[in-house]
């Protein structure tokens, strides 16, 4: 989920002149193909395992770089250069490419109904198109929950047990009157961010977000989107957040320092956590999200329509995305996986995380997944997600009037989107 911006044009440009002048790669016979992944996810151990399984088959994998460069670098080969046989894209960057079926294969001809059963069905219904085209195959999720600093709980009297932790806050009411608490008690920071946070959590929750069930605009009257708005606005002003925008190097400093006791953790988030603030393990606990269940993030493999290979392609998919190795990658990785059939198999239930305080990860995680229904999610929508973030954080940072800034949010919506 972590975005770098610095060299996208330069790589996307790299690759794409590299690609058009290629001769003899990896998709040189039927039995071979060329894969575009995002950086960071490990996909390099799921190549060497198919590999080896598969010794007569060569698979070039190209680390592209952050999921932003990498949807740039397709965007770019669809437009005219030359496309991979099979692409990881980050699920926020999926919409747009579901607008565009004319360029993908339709998984359905390979075989995808066949497997459909085995994935989260609001998670497969994201890569549908508006004609029923199957773009995308689910490679994994991002169920919510809390993460928390145990020591830093326990400095302001609060309860550190996880289970006492996540009755503290059922609601999003709640969570933002133990920050209260918490800054009362300790004259520090609960939160790292509001944006991040509690908007981004609780808007995730439900069955609509910015588009409605049929697709169309829905940010500006969404009832959900408006109580997630407020919910994070009211958390700014309350004076819990530490102020700090997620992934900057102030973050990453203040998780280490202790500078915010509580930071939302979608399931990816783990990773982060132990990379930027690696002195912290055992200080760490998980808590459930308030509300229970909700998710952020994912990822989905694709075929381009001009790939040269498609049919291999499509049989990495298909053995590399079963239940079992989704399963398989979540132990040695932590990729939550999309396929509910595992939830219940004691290597993930019984997977716990030294890192935080032998957290039963799995079963948290899924448990947060359970129960969620299909929405919508539309080519603009991190675009429509980010000024509403953008709104909440110039309140949080003293530089936007409260009272304005749900309008403003809207105005700058407008403006981004020409919608």
């Amino acid at each position: 989920m972590r975005v770098r911006l610095g060299f996208a044009v330069a790589a996307v440009a790299a690759l794409v002149v590299a690609g058009c002048s290629s001769n003899g790669s990896g998709s040189a016979d039927q039995k071979s193909f060329d894969f575009w992944s995002f950086s960071g996810i490990n996909q390099k151990a799921a190549v060497e395992e198919y590999q080896k399984k598969h010794p007569d088959i060569h698979v070039k994998l190209t680390e592209v770089g952050s999921s932003v460069e990498t949807a740039q670098a397709l965007t770019t080969a669809l437009a005219g250069g030359k496309v991979p046989d099979l692409v990881l894209i980050q699920g926020d960057d999926m919409p747009k490419f579901v607008e565009q079926p004319q360029n993908f294969v339709d998984l359905r001809t390979l075989g995808a109904d066949d497997v459909k059963k085995d994935y989260l069905d609001w998670v497969w219904s994201q890569s549908v198109a508006k004609d029923g085209s199957v773009l995308g195959i689910p490679t994994d999720v991002g169920g919510l929950a809390i993460a928390y600093r145990k020591d830093l709980f326990a400095a302001a009297k609060l309860p550190t047990d996880r289970d006492a932790v996540s009755k503290l806050w059922p609601t999003w009411d709640k969570f933002i009157e133990v920050g209260k608490q918490y800054k009362a008690t300790t004259g520090k920071a609960f939160l790292d961010n509001a944006g991040t946070s509690v908007f981004y959590q609780a808007v995730q929750q439900g069955d609509m977000k910015y588009y409605d069930a049929d697709r169309n605009l829905a940010y500006d009257h969404s009832p959900q989107v408006k109580r997630a708005f407020d919910y994070g606005l009211t958390a700014a002003q309350a004076g819990i957040t530490a102020k700090l925008s997620s992934f900057t190097e102030a973050w990453s400093a203040g998780m280490t320092k202790g500078d915010f006791a509580a930071v939302a953790a979608p399931s990816w988030m783990l990773g982060s956590i132990r990379t930027n603030a690696p002195t912290t393990k055992g200080k760490w606990d998980i808590a459930t999200i308030p509300g229970g269940a909700g998710n952020w993030g994912g990822s989905y493999l694709a075929i381009p329509k001009n790939a040269k290979n498609p049919k291999a392609a499509w049989d990495y998919i298909k053995e590399m995305q079963s239940p079992q190795s989704q399963l398989a990658h979540y132990v040695s990785s932590g990729s939550l996986p999309s396929t509910p059939s595992v939830y219940k198999d004691p290597k993930l239930t019984s997977f716990k995380d030294p890192f935080f305080s032998n957290a039963p990860t799995g079963t948290i995680y899924t448990n947060s997944l359970l129960g969620l229904k299909p929405f919508y999610i539309g080519p603009d929508s991190s675009a429509i997600g980010q000024e509403f973030l953008n709104a909440i954080t110039n309140v949080e940072q003293g530089k936007g009037d409260p009272a304005k800034a749900w309008d403003t949010a809207l105005q700058n919506i407008k403006t981004a989107i020409g919608k």
